[in-house]
């Protein structure tokens, strides 16, 4: 194993810089500790002290990262979870936090999304093809399939 970047007096400042630069997770943070070769029980240490100066909480993160994702990347509730599964966040957590999405906003986006798609298409396609496609590109965006299905409805007409 390499030598330990920093010392447990040098880390702590510049954890709480990069804490302070932008939200982060417990994961995010421990992978960052971890390409510094910082040892296990610092960085138990170093974690703990962000919490205990909220630098570092993972229901602030997740509430900044999925109004982020949503109102930036318009990025579905599907996507949004997804990545922050990804992040080690419990499924709990997400889940709560996914409820102040605004419904009535979130639908707007995707009809939004599904209109500037249906206007990008250069071909005269038939309709099932657009409406596949429209279909398609909000899938990977992470909206789920049965709203698709109602927002596809009501935009793409022939």
């Amino acid at each position: 194993m390499s030598e330990c970047k920093y010392s447990l007096s040098e880390a702590i400042p510049k954890m709480e810089s990069w804490c302070t630069y932008q939200d982060r997770c417990t994961y995010e943070v421990e992978q960052k500790l971890a390409t510094w070769n910082t040892p296990i029980e610092h960085q138990i240490e170093i974690i703990n002290h962000l919490q205990k100066n909220r630098f570092l909480d993972d229901n602030r993160f997740v509430e900044s990262y999925i109004s982020g994702k949503f109102k930036i990347k318009r990025w579905g509730k599907i996507k949004i979870k997804h990545h922050l599964i990804q992040k080690r966040i419990d499924k709990k957590t997400i889940d709560i936090a996914l409820k102040s999405i605004d419904q009535d906003a979130y639908f707007e986006v995707m009809k939004l999304l599904a209109e500037r798609k249906l206007a990008d298409r250069k071909t005269k396609d038939d309709y099932w093809t657009i409406k596949r496609r429209v279909s398609a590109f909000l899938a990977s965006k992470g909206y789920e399939s049965d709203l698709i299905h109602e927002v596809v409805s009501e935009v793409v007409k022939m």
